[in-house]
């Protein structure tokens, strides 16, 4: 590599691997090919999730991210941050268009914003010794803010998501989803920084990244066993239903009579094949997220076919419902009810983390009069505020909610209360025919890993699916699909470390993010002093 005038390296900055003052940073890259290598980076870290689900591409997404930003300045860095999560985040949420074209736009902006701290912070980081570990950190800060601010955050995609056919997958059972994206972060930035070091002769530095490198491909897979409890000899036989939905899109709720209906005949089919001996007889029923959006628990019609359904199967079944949120009549609950053959209902579970815009309306006052599609939502939902570890058939059973499966403090604590498997109640058709399931089950083969757990799915309209600790998908239905599958589940005793560990690492890397910053801070006022003395 040839030098300038002043014997530097281009694209180096003075400094680096040292204490010393930094002079102006010197991009590695110039600004147009840098540019089209975020639009790059963007596409490949959308194809990493479905449709497209080449997992792989996720560390190389980073990887080219890294190089277009590496020495920066930090205007470049925030410009080039936005342009790849626009070139991310637009097609991976395309499957919003199906709400509004509006909401798409938005919903998309809104997270690619938070990749402005990704980019700053590896064009400051790079700038650093150890420049893979402020890339890391500054990865893991966007995502974890995304993930919880504001109303509770949208973690849709979190590059630890995209892994379930990579071993990089491995790493959720030792530090839960956040150490998945530590991972795929650090195979990218190494990747990148050991070209840079080789490109600059810098040979020693070249062959420590790659042994980081290799380190963090294979370790995940040796350990995973130490941090995974082990199954129990007890089992529990359970029958997912897809009842199925008329039809899909923003109306595929409006028959919610026939949903209901759906659901009923379902399971009484089920209880036929029971009787002739064709099925096992399962100890729990599991019905997706609203297969009865009209509520039980003032509407004696519908509590008398849930309790029929129940009978004829004799076993509990676990209904998604919508009823009123107890003595407020202004909100719903979006709950997970056990209802007994003999005693109906019983105990349950109230969603603890409803989605803004789609189950409560922030500014409801305000922008209810300039978006008509708010009165799908006449009421909003209020939050529940314990987890949903509910005990059934002498299991603790785990309970979660649709898009709940993809905010870790809501499956940790679901975890940490006692539950042996995991049940995801959902409800998809709105988005059927678009990527939103697939990517759902990526989130939900992960999670089996995170937590050691059989994670079991039902959906009204697909994807349901029983997922094993390995992330293979044992049984499934496919979106469209009606009907019913029974699943042998093995109890778990003990939590993974990734249940304990997951927030931990993501708030230790917050610090080292901030350390980050105020480092850079001082080695600049440090060369800015230095040129001052020198003039």
């Amino acid at each position: 590599m040839s030098t300038d005038a002043a014997g530097a390296t281009p694209g180096y900055t003075a400094g680096e691997g040292s204490d010393g003052p930094t002079p102006e940073p010197k991009p590695l890259l110039a600004l147009p090919l840098a540019l089209v290598m975020a639009v790059v980076a963007g596409l490949l870290a959308w194809s990493a999730f479905p449709p497209v689900d080449f997992g792989a591409s996720a560390p190389a997404a980073v990887a080219v991210l890294t190089a277009a930003l590496w020495g920066a300045r930090l205007r470049r860095g925030f410009g080039l941050g936005l342009v790849f999560g626009l070139s991310f985040f637009l097609p991976l949420l395309h499957w919003m268009t199906i709400v509004g074209t509006d909401a798409w736009l938005l919903l998309s902006l809104w997270c690619a914003a938070w990749l402005l701290i990704v980019g700053a912070g590896t064009a400051l980081g790079t700038r650093l010794p150890f420049p893979v570990l402020w890339v890391t950190a500054a990865w893991v800060v966007s995502e974890g803010l995304r993930g919880r601010w504001p109303w509770g955050g949208f973690p849709w995609g979190t590059l630890g998501f995209s892994q379930p056919d990579t071993p990089l997958a491995a790493a959720a059972a030792l530090g839960g989803i956040e150490l998945v994206s530590v991972a795929v972060v650090v195979v990218g930035a190494s990747l990148t920084a050991a070209a840079v070091a080789l490109a600059r002769a810098q040979y020693r530095r070249a062959l420590a990244h790659g042994v980081v490198l290799a380190a963090v491909m294979v370790l995940p897979g040796l350990l995973q066993p130490l941090a995974t409890p082990g199954q129990t000899d007890q089992t529990t036989t359970v029958a997912i239903i897809q009842g199925g939905t008329p039809q899909m899109g923003m109306g595929a709720m409006d028959v919610r009579r026939a949903v209901l209906d759906n659901h009923v005949n379902q399971t009484l089919d089920l209880a036929r094949a029971v009787a002739d001996g064709s099925a096992p007889q399962p100890q729990l029923v599991v019905w997706p997220e609203s297969s009865s959006d009209i509520d039980p628990y003032t509407d004696p019609t519908v509590a008398a076919d849930i309790t029929r359904a129940a009978q004829a199967i004799d076993a509990p079944i676990l209904v998604g419902a919508v009823v009123a949120a107890g003595e407020d009549q202004d909100r719903v609950w979006n709950v997970g009810i056990v209802w007994d053959p003999d005693l109906g209902p019983t105990d349950q579970y109230v969603k603890t983390h409803p989605v803004p815009f789609g189950e409560f309306v922030p500014f409801r006052e305000q922008l209810a009069p300039l978006i008509g599609r708010f009165d799908r939502v006449p009421r909003d939902f209020a939050p529940g505020d314990e987890p949903g570890d509910l005990r059934i058939a002498d299991q603790v059973v785990g309970v979660v909610i649709c898009f709940e499966v993809a905010y870790s403090d809501v499956v940790d604590a679901v975890m940490l209360g006692g539950a042996s498997m995991l049940v995801v109640q959902t409800n998809n058709a709105t988005y059927g025919g678009t990527a939103q399931p697939d990517q759902q089950l990526d989130i939900e083969r992960m999670q089996a890993t995170a937590t050691g757990r059989t994670v079991l799915v039902a959906a009204t309209s697909g994807i349901s699916a029983v997922i094993d600790t390995d992330r293979t998908v044992r049984d499934s239905m496919a979106v469209g699909e009606e009907g019913w599958m029974i699943a042998q589940v093995r109890s778990v005793d003990g939590v993974t470390w990734g249940n304990r560990l997951g927030v931990i690492i993501e708030a230790a890397l917050f610090l080292v993010f901030i350390v980050g910053i105020a480092w850079t801070a001082v080695r600049a006022r440090r060369a800015r002093r230095a040129v001052a003395a020198q003039d």
